[in-house]
Parts: C-alpha cells; sequence; structure tokens
C-alpha cells in the first residue's frame, strides 16, 4: 500500500456502529470523557438553548448603531475576574458578552455603515456559519473534510466559471484579501524562480499601482521583494500604458508578476485589465487581479464591459465575506493553474507522509495548513438563494451607487469627484474642511446617523460611501445628504 493511501485505510477500518463507544470502553478506557468541560449535562442542555436564543435574536433584531468601541480602561473593568479558577459559568459568561461587549463593536451589517467595505451576510449564510462552528471540520486535507472542501470546490467553481476561467481552475477560502494576495505572489515568485537563470543582480519584484490595496504593499515587505510603481490615470486606474512605461523604466529582469484591480478600495476603480493582460502576456509575467472588494461584480451584466481581461489572469482574489454576502472571514482565492500554488505551498514533513496528495487538500495551494471551512457559508446561501439572487442583489447596488451619484451631480452644496464604475461614490461638500468632515462623521456615527468616513483623493479631503447592502436604498442615503446639508448651514 502507498503510504499516501494509510489514512484511508485506517479511516476505513474502525466498526460502524450506533452510538459510539461501549459503556465498558467508556470506563475503562476512556476516562477523559468524563471530563467537566466536555459532559453535556441539563446545564448544558440550557446553555445551548440560551445561546441558539442569542443567536437567532440577534440576526431577526435590527442592528443599533449607535454600537462602537469603548474605551479599553471600561471594558477592561467589565472583563475583570471573567477568567477564574471556577469560572463565570456560561449564562454569566453570556449576558456579559451580550450586555457589554457586544455594544462595544459596530455593527458592520447595518444598512447605514458605509464606510471602509461593510458585510452584509445572507441570514442562511449566517445561520450556516453556526452549523460549521459546531461541525469541528478540519478543511485543510480532503481526509478530514472531504464533503466540506466538496462543497467548498463547488462555490469556488461557480466564482471561476464567472471569472472565465478554465474548468481546471481551482483554489481554497483563506481568511481575507491579505492572506489571499500573499499566497498568490508567492504562487508567482516560486514560478519565476524555477523558470529563471537569474535576475542579472535584481531583487524580485513585481508591478502595481499606489491605489492597489495595503495589503499588496504588506506582501512585498513580508516576502522582502520590491515593488514598481505605475502611475494611475486621473481615475485611479491602471492603464496598460503606464505598466509599459514603469517596466520601461526599471527594466525586467527579477520581475515575476503584475497585481491588478478589479475595485480599489478607496475609489472603486478598475484597471485596464484587457492591456495589462496583453503586456504580461508578452513579459511572460503572472497577472493576479486583487478583486477582494470588486469581485462580486462578475455576477453583474452591467459591469462586463469594464471587466473585461478579467479571464486572462493567472490567480484573482474575492473576499465573500464583503460583497458577496458571507460572514467574516471568507476570501477566495482561484488560481488559473492550481498545480503551480501546490508546487509553492504544499508543506511536507514526516507528519505529514501519510497525506493523501491525489485528492484535493486546500492547504497545499495556500501559506496555511489548518483552516476552518470558512467557504461553507457562502455555498450554503448561493444554493440556498440561487446565483440569479446574486447577480440581482449586486445589480440592486450597484444601481443604488448611481442613483446617489446623480444626486449629488445635482443637489447644491455637492460635488461628484468620480463617476462610479462600481458601488463607491467620493463627492465633496462644499466649504467643508477636514476638521469638518471629521467632526460630522464623529457626531453622525455617535448618534447612529450613519457611518461615513472622510478619505482623500488626490490631495483634497472628501466623503467615500461604499455600498454593499442591497438594503441600502436611496431615500436613505438622500437623507444622509440632508442631513451634512443641515450641518453644514450650522
Amino acid at each position: 500500500m502507498r503510504p499516501g493511501h494509510v489514512l484511508r485505510a485506517v479511516a476505513g477500518s474502525y466498526p460502524r456502529r450506533r452510538g459510539g463507544l461501549s459503556g465498558a470502553v467508556e470506563a475503562a478506557e476512556a476516562p477523559w470523557l468524563n471530563a467537566r468541560v466536555h459532559r453535556w449535562d441539563e446545564a448544558t442542555d440550557l446553555l445551548a438553548q440560551s445561546v441558539i436564543g442569542y443567536a437567532v435574536e440577534r440576526l431577526k433584531t435590527p442592528k443599533d448603531p449607535t454600537w462602537g468601541a469603548r474605551p479599553a480602561d471600561d471594558l477592561a473593568a467589565a472583563l475583570d475576574g471573567a477568567i477564574s479558577p471556577g469560572g463565570l459559568g456560561g449564562h454569566r459568561a453570556l449576558s456579559l458578552f451580550r450586555d457589554v461587549l457586544m455594544p462595544a463593536c459596530r455593527p458592520m451589517d447595518h444598512p447605514l455603515n458605509l464606510a471602509y467595505v461593510p458585510t452584509a451576510p445572507t441570514p442562511a449564510a449566517n445561520l450556516f456559519d453556526l452549523v460549521v462552528s459546531v461541525s469541528s471540520i478540519f478543511g485543510g486535507l480532503w481526509e478530514g473534510g472531504a464533503g466540506a472542501i466538496a462543497a467548498e470546490n463547488q462555490a469556488l467553481a461557480w466564482l471561476a466559471e464567472l471569472a472565465g476561467f478554465p474548468a481546471t481552475a481551482g483554489g481554497c477560502f483563506v481568511s481575507g484579501g491579505s492572506a489571499a494576495n500573499l499566497s498568490a505572489l508567492v504562487t508567482a515568485r516560486h514560478l519565476a524562480r524555477g523558470r529563471s537563470s537569474g535576475t542579472n543582480g535584481q531583487r524580485w519584484r513585481f508591478a502595481t499601482t499606489a491605489e492597489t490595496h495595503a495589503s499588496v504593499h504588506a506582501a512585498a515587505r513580508v516576502m522582502d521583494v520590491d515593488v514598481v510603481l505605475a502611475d494611475p490615470d486621473d481615475r485611479g486606474r491602471m492603464t496598460g500604458a503606464a505598466l509599459r512605461a514603469a517596466l520601461s523604466a526599471s527594466g525586467t529582469d527579477g520581475m515575476f508578476g503584475v497585481v491588478a484591480n478589479l475595485g480599489t478600495t478607496n475609489v472603486g476603480a478598475i484597471d485596464e485589465l484587457d492591456v495589462i493582460a496583453d503586456v504580461c502576456e508578452e513579459l511572460g509575467l503572472w497577472l493576479h487581479i486583487d478583486a477582494a472588494y470588486g469581485g462580486p461584480a462578475l455576477c453583474a451584466p452591467s459591469v462586463a464591459d469594464a471587466r473585461r481581461g478579467f479571464e486572462r489572469a493567472d490567480s484573482f482574489g474575492i473576499d465573500p465575506h464583503k460583497w458577496l454576502f458571507a460572514p467574516y472571514d471568507c476570501a477566495a482565492l482561484v488560481y488559473r493553474d492550481p498545480q503551480l500554488a501546490a508546487d509553492a505551498h504544499a508543506q511536507h514533513g514526516a507528519y505529514l507522509d501519510a497525506i493523501d496528495r491525489s485528492e484535493w487538500n486546500p492547504s497545499d495551494v495556500a501559506f496555511h495548513l489548518s483552516r476552518r471551512a470558512r467557504g461553507l457559508p457562502l455555498w450554503f446561501s448561493v444554493a440556498t438563494y440561487g446565483t440569479d439572487a446574486y447577480t440581482e442583489a449586486v445589480e440592486s447596488t450597484l444601481d443604488t451607487a448611481r442613483r446617489l451619484a446623480a444626486e449629488i451631480e445635482v443637489r447644491d452644496g455637492f460635488r461628484l469627484l468620480l463617476e462610479p464604475q462600481l458601488s463607491v461614490v467620493l463627492f465633496e461638500v462644499e466649504g467643508w474642511d477636514a476638521d469638518t468632515y471629521a467632526s460630522w462623521t464623529v457626531s453622525r456615527a455617535r448618534a447612529g446617523t450613519a457611518l461615513v468616513v472622510p478619505t482623500t483623493w488626490q490631495g483634497t479631503t472628501c466623503y467615500r460611501i461604499c455600498i454593499v447592502n442591497p438594503l441600502t436604498t436611496t431615500e436613505m442615503l438622500s437623507s444622509v445628504l440632508d442631513d451634512m446639508t443641515s450641518y453644514r448651514a450650522t
């Protein structure tokens, strides 16, 4: 028998018995089963009802937009003694969380949380996250989580199909866009090292723009590689011409890849993907697309022209916990040729020799080993509602963003800075300085009116609204603009 099939044989050798170990075995061989922390008794049953009841309450009850960070000293005082030799008991611990800790967390899925990139998980996705959490699935290896991984792979295949990737594409779910970008870039460099006879003294490098998410630049520091910056155009996009100019100025020795964007975080810009893909093809460079925020627009026919060229990438990352309505933490990383990722990332060691690598192991295609099956809530939600519902939901947020931009254009006292390519809207409030932007943001966040955080665009302080929640309406947004008008007048 090959070593790779040891675990299959061992797993198949256990007798299938209803009810598990016999009482004699429990008493004689497994006294740990009586450990207090693992015992299911009447108190645990009551605690389960309370926890599940609270979870359902949280899902059904409108979120309180006044919730948010509290002083660290206050929270430390509230937590004092919570970890103790005897323990608080489950109901007291739950009460502490419900009454003190949870109100100190911002409700990221509130329809008027319009800052950063919010979240908007579906009820089905949130509910199934509970199932994933209690199922104790090891999602790293096929041997431990085949059923879960098969479902995750189906969700990844849907995303790959939307992207125009071949049926042989594959990947895994990681914790977020940072992990996806780093894993893809490590794969790209590994491939370049294998192909290269040397870099002529140049350090390894990849190209992108300053508009690309901070995690991409952080990945360069982690990998100890350099970044060549192409100048973005006046819409925040990397163009093919700018990329060519940057590569011509820097030379291509040591260059192993390009990171382009489908939806930059600050302005929602879509890079000139088709022409960038031409450059990468000519020079033999890996093209990774950071679509952490904007990737769900692959569902939207209205954005088809803007995303042309996406299908030519070597890898991409999408965060379903942003605009694909899954709970934290979930990022889909997809490779055109996943074997290249396995060559770069698969871990080896004496304790791993029994792994069956003839089957799909998510741990082989990113820089992780242990992982929860974090893609299952997305799979369950898409299976529950259908892909048409996802298209409708994404298109509805795009429509809301366009309507908001149109209203800003005709409103006195406001100036639209960019036509939105996706669902980020940038605008100025005329006459406001940086202090006014900051004071409105703080006061309205505390009041629960809305969370809108200022940013800068081409040196100008402005507001940025990011819409990913289908429950966010144009009426709500008009009320926010009304409030800004009133505040400006005082």
